[in-house]
């Protein structure tokens, strides 16, 4: 239930993220390595996941909800005519706004969300359960996920969990 709390006092979607967010934190802690996050349909779970980590100003350096385009262009900077030709819910897109955020901020990786959490598909055909992640810094990677589910709340928690899983991934967890 939207709202309600779990055992530990986190709310549920988040409490679910919070192991490969606390892995996350030790592994770049240690390499004194640095994150920023742009996000779409997670709606902040992955920032929310990386800050509840006690310790989080050691390694997050900021995140940003870029849901429309005026967002992108106010919150991350990037005009129309930077992402001209690309689908929002699309690798090359995902690519640029972890890219963006890497530069922006001044990090050593770059992480981003864009997609359709649902309960339906988005403007471009993308179903619901369609997003796409990226990770931009001394490797690049985007990957599409396709949950196949229409449900809002569980399909913003896989995409968070799998962004997670992502940076895990290029980190050599």
């Amino acid at each position: 239930m939207l709202g309600s709390l779990g055992a530990d006092g986190n709310p549920p979607m988040l409490d679910d993220l919070m192991d490969a967010a606390e892995s996350l934190a030790e592994q770049m802690k240690q390499r004194r390595e640095t994150v920023a996050v742009a996000e779409s349909s997670t709606g902040g779970l992955i920032s929310a996941a990386l800050l509840a980590v006690p310790g989080a100003s050691a390694y997050f350096l900021g995140g940003a909800v870029v849901y429309t385009a005026k967002a992108r262009m106010s919150l991350m900077g990037l005009p129309r005519e930077a992402v001209a030709g690309m689908r929002s819910a699309s690798e090359p897109y995902a690519l640029i706004l972890a890219r963006t955020a890497r530069e922006n901020l001044g990090a050593t990786w770059g992480l981003s969300e864009t997609g359709a959490a649902g309960p339906t598909g988005n403007p471009y055909g993308d179903a619901a359960g369609h997003t796409c992640l990226a990770v931009s810094g001394p490797v690049e990677m985007a990957m599409t996920v396709e949950t196949g589910q229409a449900d809002r709340a569980a399909n913003m928690q896989a995409f968070a969990a799998a962004a997670l899983k992502l940076l895990s991934t290029v980190l050599g967890d």
